[in-house]
């Protein structure tokens, strides 16, 4: 078995060619992936950096000044319109203020979120702007208290002991969409959404389910929230309408549980809105041009990424005292997806499947 080898200092390149038998060039070259190196180096330099724990750091050449130029940011996953605008206004921002932003995706997995944070405290970042897979006690946030990072926290927490937070204000959108489906007089309601350990998603589903049932104490609301795995969501909503439930409205708590919904609206022959209406928090584009436009809760993404900033620099400049929890106003978009409820069960166009019955 392969030990680590104890170094009272940090493993230097030059630590690892001596331990390969190579020269610290061979090494540079094993690190960046140049394929000219011979097969038999390229082991030996992968195993001298397992042994002694050696991590690449691209700063070295000006630490002290690196330090102060330079912003990270951690968020879960890149694919979404919401953290592609997201990382592209962050950059924005710090290149405004002279410096560079290094963005990295966790692909939804908390041991990259952990991998990342330690990366980044490695390269001497400034500060973090972290939006975590999870909330605000998964490794990347409980990393950076325990290492005095300066940082930030957004999208899927509300409120932190130790960071200043920005996030979208989900209890109050969510109440607002639940006195628009009511209102249409909507009161069989199916909410879908993932992460149900996000402060964010617990808001959206609370706000709802609690103005809906003030508004219509007889009204039903069914919850299906997955983890995280969207593949394991669209199995529960696809078991949901297979026993033969028939919502007259859904609200998704993301995009891409908009898209589940309206897939399965479409695979089963039903029309929307004169079947079942449809709300999402979150817009996308493709909600924008698809027909039926779909309706949105439109995530404030500038308001938030200007007020992390602006209060990540406060902190990395000196700003002392209790960290700041803020929430921005979200506009809802009533497109074509959403109508007054039949009150009876999806009828399916002509030629298309008819929903299953209710029991």
């Amino acid at each position: 078995m392969t030990s680590r080898v104890a170094l009272a200092r940090r493993p230097s390149i030059h630590d690892v060619a001596s331990r390969a038998g190579v020269s610290a060039a061979t090494v540079s070259k094993v690190m960046h992936g140049v394929r000219t190196v011979k097969p038999e180096n390229v082991q030996r330099v992968q195993s001298a950096v397992e042994a002694l724990g050696y991590r690449a750091d691209p700063l070295a050449s000006d630490m002290r000044r690196a330090k102060r130029r330079i912003i990270g940011a951690i968020v879960p996953e890149l694919e979404s319109e919401f953290f592609g605008t997201m990382v592209t206004e962050l950059e924005r921002l710090a290149e405004e203020r002279g410096f560079s932003l290094v963005t990295a995706s966790c692909r939804e997995s908390v041991d990259r979120e952990e991998d990342i944070i330690r990366r980044m405290h490695d390269w001497r970042v400034a500060g973090v702007v972290l939006a975590p897979v999870r909330d605000e006690h998964g490794p990347a946030a409980s990393y950076m208290k325990q290492h005095s990072m300066s940082g930030v926290i957004i999208d899927r927490v509300l409120s932190d002991d130790i960071f200043d937070t920005v996030s979208a204000d989900s209890s109050t959108a969510s109440i607002e969409v639940a006195r628009q489906l009511v209102g249409k007089g909507h009161r069989h309601m199916l909410v879908i959404g993932l992460g149900s350990h996000a402060a964010t998603s617990r808001a959206r589903v609370d706000g709802f389910r609690a103005e809906a049932l003030e508004l219509a104490p007889d009204c039903r609301i069914d919850v299906l929230v997955a983890e995280s795995q969207i593949g394991a969501l669209r199995e529960a909503v696809s078991a949901y309408f297979d026993r033969g439930e028939l919502p007259t409205a859904v609200y998704s708590l993301f995009a891409k549980g908009t898209l589940v919904a309206l897939s399965e609206f479409r695979r089963r022959g039903w029309r929307c809105p004169q079947d079942v209406s449809l709300i999402g928090f979150d817009d996308a584009e493709w909600m924008q041009v698809t027909w039926p436009s779909i309706a949105a809760v439109v995530q404030p993404v500038e308001a938030i990424a200007g007020n992390a900033m602006d209060m990540l620099f406060e902190r990395i400049e000196g700003r002392e005292g209790q960290p700041t929890a803020r929430l921005q106003r979200c506009d809802i978009l009533l497109r074509e997806s959403v109508g007054v409820s039949r009150h009876g069960q999806p009828t399916g166009g002509e030629g298309q499947a008819t929903p299953p019955v209710a029991d």
